[in-house]
């Protein structure tokens, strides 16, 4: 039978091609065998989709998606495509699963290993803590046989001594020889082992002398144990140890310090004085502590005479962990001080100011002295002018402009000889504070109001000022020699704001006057006398001067240089005052006139030097006894004013921090530095420099100051990048250099007006421009067609104006604007155009914007950027 068997071999199916295969056997036998053969299949790859890679594509790649012979029955090449791909995702999917539990079981492998360590290394340091416990414990058990076993040789060793000095008596033959041997070999106190002696021989019958049994010691040996037991006997049997101390000794209770002679003493006395009645406790003395704001802890014990230790224990207990050299508030150390038994009495901080003499003046003390008159109004009405006429003098030419920027002080004599001070306020908006601090050092108010002008802003505020102060008033209607003066609607004005002159039956003087050809001046010095007269002006001259300061410069060459109108009392030179924050020794008085004088009496005017810093305008100066009073009140006022700006700053919220900043990103600031050379010309320049700005833009300032222009201004300068304003300073060389170098600007004005309106310029360069916006033209849609590539394009008439393609456009439907953008083409037939003119038809298309339809307002505005200034 055959391998075939007269049957075909097996196959798959089609047409196989067979073939012979001849297997060879052992001993040369063969056999051939008919096989089937099968050709290969070559796939081609198809091209692999955008984002799909790796063996998911590859193998997605090899089906046969293309052959429908290949695919399963009823299933379509989208089908296919379809299970491909999610075959594909199904093995993408799968490998980022599998790379995930790869790097969970990585991250938790990590943290079994540190776990791991850490416990081993704990378990590592328990290890060494027990070895190194249980060493000690060995150590001190050691030290503590050793110890025993060194007492014990002490005390055979004694016991030793003591039966060495006693007759040889005949040995008992019961006694054993142990204690012979034991004393035959003394102890080594090193070691504490027992040691023989040199040339001893151990035997039972020796003594602890080495002396043959029935012979007396010799005497030598019998003085040395003589001597043994008469130490023995004074120290007793509770007697010192002798030998080294160890440790284990000197921590045990036995054998430990003996007490002093002093301390056997001192109980002997306590015992005498309880025994004769004097050991009762005294009675606890009640204190009357002074008790300031804050206390340190050590400083309250102190008072109070107690143990700073108890002080702090007894804040522990109220919950306060402090120490002695820690502040502590009134209230709590209020609650210390009654807990001890004493009774606190507070005190103010301020009470350093109770050295200024506040001593009331008696009728008989008093003496008449000149009215102060402040001459306020409104700008250019002939303030400084009628004073220069009234003093016969020039003022107007040396001030800037011809405005008053400082406030000064001078003094005239009226024709009947009478003194009178006056003082001279600006007028211009910008010195409000300025005003308001010559109402309040005046006595009489002359408020100057141009006949042709009548009653202006500046003029309201003189009046509220001198309401405010309570100070009698003389209206002076000013330049009656102008042809368009008309002084009755000055008066008339005047009622407006509840001023009646006596002219129309009111208790107000008023006066006609011309500053240019002297008309009235001598009736206003009587009115000014009158008034004067009615208010009995006295002050006593024979006291410590006080008084206020009325303005404040640094002068080059004088130093810090502070105007003071004295009020009470004579200052004279060599005066130790302080004046608010600051104090100073008079050094020199300078008068109006530039006159040095000794002394000024009440209601002078004085340039007073010698001060130790540049004062506030309107502080106010008192003369106290040492200098050392004079810096502790200048000390404490200094300190009150950090105390009270750091607690404005502090009151400050998180949350309203937050919104300032929140508020300020959207405002522009333009910084600056102001350096002036007076006080009060600074703080008007500040005061007026705060209102320039709107909620978009205004000016910060940085520092002010008075003097002249230094090297740390313009390194403040540099570093906020802000201009220096300069005025009526200079800066000095090396400012000069140094701002050059560093690329600061420095610009100097002699007039407010200037600077303020040149600040009003800077700032308004930060304003955003401001965008309007004009129609053009409005445009009617048509028809609307749809282009391909261009969408929907509407075919529109101008109606009005103009069409431009730069142009922005509005659509209006049913006069509802649904849509504000831009043209995206403008087209005239097929031809691109610029602009169309009314009347024309042409294509219109929106950008980004399709929604058009037949009927629906095209309206076509221009905006235009126009910059904006500070009113």
């Amino acid at each position: 039978m055959s391998d075939t068997d007269g049957k075909k071999p097996l196959g798959l199916g089609g047409a196989p091609r067979s073939g012979q295969v001849k297997q060879s056997f052992s001993h040369g036998r063969t056999h051939a065998v008919v096989v089937e053969t099968k050709r290969k299949r070559v796939v081609v790859p198809a091209p692999a989709k955008p984002g799909v890679s790796g063996t998911a594509g590859g193998a997605a790649a090899s089906a046969p998606v293309g052959d429908p012979s290949r695919r399963p029955a009823g299933i379509s090449e989208a089908e296919m495509q379809r299970r491909l791909d999610a075959l594909r995702s199904a093995k993408a999917r799968e490998q980022e699963e599998a790379a995930k539990r790869a790097a969970d079981e990585k991250a938790r492998e990590e943290d079994r290993q540190r776990r791991r360590e850490e416990i081993e290394a704990k378990e590592r340091e328990d290890r060494q803590r027990e070895a190194a416990l249980r060493a000690k414990a060995e150590e001190e058990e050691r030290a503590r046989r050793e110890a025993e076993a060194e007492a014990a040789a002490k005390a055979a060793a004694r016991k030793a001594d003591i039966l060495g000095t006693q007759r040889r008596q005949p040995a008992k033959p019961e006694e054993p020889a142990a204690p012979a041997a034991a004393a035959a070999t003394p102890t080594d106190r090193s070691t504490g082992q027992s040691r023989p002696k040199p040339g001893a021989t151990p035997a039972a019958g020796d003594d602890s002398h080495g002396a043959k049994p029935g012979l007396a010691p010799r005497k030598t040996d019998r003085e040395r144990d003589d001597r043994a037991t008469d130490r023995g006997a004074k120290r007793g049997d509770e007697g010192r140890k002798s030998g080294k101390l160890t440790l284990s000794d000197a921590i045990s209770d036995e054998g430990g310090r003996q007490r002093s002679l002093a301390a056997i003493k001192r109980k002997q006395e306590k015992a005498r004085a309880k025994a004769l009645g004097l050991g009762m406790k005294a009675e606890k003395q009640v204190r009357d502590v002074q008790l300031p704001e804050t206390i340190v802890v050590s400083e309250l014990a102190n008072r109070m005479a107690e143990r700073a230790a108890d002080v702090v224990k007894s804040l522990m207990k109220m919950g306060m962990m402090v120490t002695m050299n820690q502040t502590i508030d009134a209230d709590t150390a209020e609650l210390v001080i009654e807990e001890f038994g004493h009774k606190a009495v507070r005190v103010s901080d301020a009470d350093v100011e109770q050295v200024i003499d506040t001593v009331e003046d008696t009728a008989e003390n008093l003496q008449t002295r000149p009215p102060i008159v402040t001459i306020m109004g409104h700008v250019d009405h002939g303030k400084t002018s009628l004073l220069d006429a009234i003093r016969k003098t020039n003022v107007v030419s040396g001030e800037a402009g011809g405005i008053t920027q400082h406030i000064g002080a001078y003094q005239v004599r009226a024709a009947n000889g009478a003194l009178i001070t006056f003082l001279d306020t600006p007028g211009h908006a910008a010195f409000t504070s300025m005003r308001a601090r010559g109402a309040q050092v005046t006595d009489i108010v002359i408020l100057v109001v141009a006949a042709d002008d009548a009653v202006m802003p500046q003029t309201i505020e003189a009046i509220n000022h001198a309401k405010a102060a309570k100070v009698p008033m003389i209206v002076a209607i000013n330049k009656c020699d102008k042809p368009s003066a008309n002084p009755q609607k000055v008066r008339t004005d005047l009622l407006q704001h509840e001023v009646v002159v006596e002219a129309m039956s009111g208790d107000v003087q008023d006066v006609e006057v011309s500053a240019l050809t002297g008309k009235g001046l001598d009736a206003l010095l009587e009115a000014v006398a009158l008034q004067a007269e009615i208010l009995e002006l006295k002050a006593n001259p024979n006291r410590a001067a006080s008084g206020a300061v009325i303005e404040a410069k640094l002068d080059v060459g004088r130093g810090p240089v502070a105007t003071v109108l004295v009020q009470n009392g004579t200052l004279k030179k060599g005066d130790i005052f302080v004046v608010g924050e600051k104090w100073g020794k008079v050094r020199a008085l300078v008068n109006d006139k530039g006159e040095t004088v000794t002394e000024a009496g009440p209601a002078v005017p004085v340039e007073v030097l010698g001060l130790n810093g540049t004062p506030e305008a309107g502080d106010v100066l008192n003369v106290v006894d040492t200098e050392a009073q004079a810096r502790e009140i200048a000390d404490y006022r200094e300190k009150a004013a950090k105390d009270k700006r750091a607690a404005a700053g502090a009151a400050t919220t998180l949350e309203q921090l937050m919104a300032k900043a929140k508020a300020d990103q959207s405002v522009s600031e333009l910084p600056v530095l102001v350096k002036a050379d007076v006080q009060g010309s600074a703080e008007a320049i500040v005061q007026a420099l705060e209102k320039v700005g709107n909620e978009e833009v205004r000016v910060r300032v940085l520092h002010y100051g008075v003097g002249a222009i230094t090297d740390s201004d313009v390194g403040l300068a540099e570093a906020s990048g802000a201009p220096i304003i300069g005025f009526n300073v200079r800066a000095n060389a090396t400012a000069r250099a140094s701002a050059q170098q560093k690329g600061v600007e420095i610009r100097y004005y002699s007039i407010i007006y200037d600077l303020i309106d040149d600040i009003k310029k800077a700032a308004s360069g930060l304003l955003k421009a401001e965008v309007r916006e004009n129609f053009i033209g409005y445009a009617r849609i048509q028809e609307v067609f749809r282009i391909t590539g261009a969408g929907n394009v509407a075919g529109c008439l101008i109606t009005e104006g103009v069409a431009r393609r730069s142009a922005g456009v509005r659509l209006l439907r049913d006069n509802v604007v649904i849509h504000e953008g831009t043209l995206k083409t403008l087209k005239r037939f097929k031809d691109e155009v610029k602009e169309v003119h009314s009347g024309q038809e042409c294509g219109m298309a929106f950008e980004r914007y399709e929604d058009i339809r037949a009927g629906d307002v095209i309206e076509i505005f221009e905006r235009e950027e126009v910059q904006r200034s500070l009113s």
